[in-house]
């Protein structure tokens, strides 16, 4: 995954992901890119599936490919459909909830970390 460039059809991936047995749980995911300082995870959410609150050390986008979801963060809900992006500093506790069937791409990315990439 970590290489110099990486190409990818996103609405492929996101067709992949329903295909697989995890789709039936309501949720499922893939990790597109990883490097030391920055992953791109695309998550497919089913209607109604839920991502309890969590954070993470570094910052995230939530960028909706398909559907609609609410993300509740910093007392605020911020309802979010196909084409939005959100971004939310490190730390930020959010929980992700799916009113429609779904596919964000989150990236997460983390301050001072080196690239691992060789140089």
């Amino acid at each position: 995954m970590a290489a110099p460039y990486l190409e990818l059809d996103i609405a492929d991936e996101v067709a992949q992901l329903q295909r697989e047995p995890g789709w039936q749980s309501g949720q499922n995911a893939k990790t597109l890119v990883k490097y030391d300082d920055l992953r791109i995870v695309l998550i497919a959410l089913r209607l109604s599936a839920r991502m309890p609150q969590h954070h993470t050390e570094g910052r995230i986008s939530i960028h909706v490919v398909v559907g609609h979801i609410q993300v509740r963060a910093e007392g605020r809900t911020f309802d979010l459909r196909a084409g939005t992006l959100l971004a939310l500093d490190q730390g930020v506790e959010h929980e992700v909830e799916a009113f429609a069937d779904s596919a964000i791409l989150l990236t997460i990315a983390w301050p001072g970390r080196p690239d691992s990439r060789p140089t």
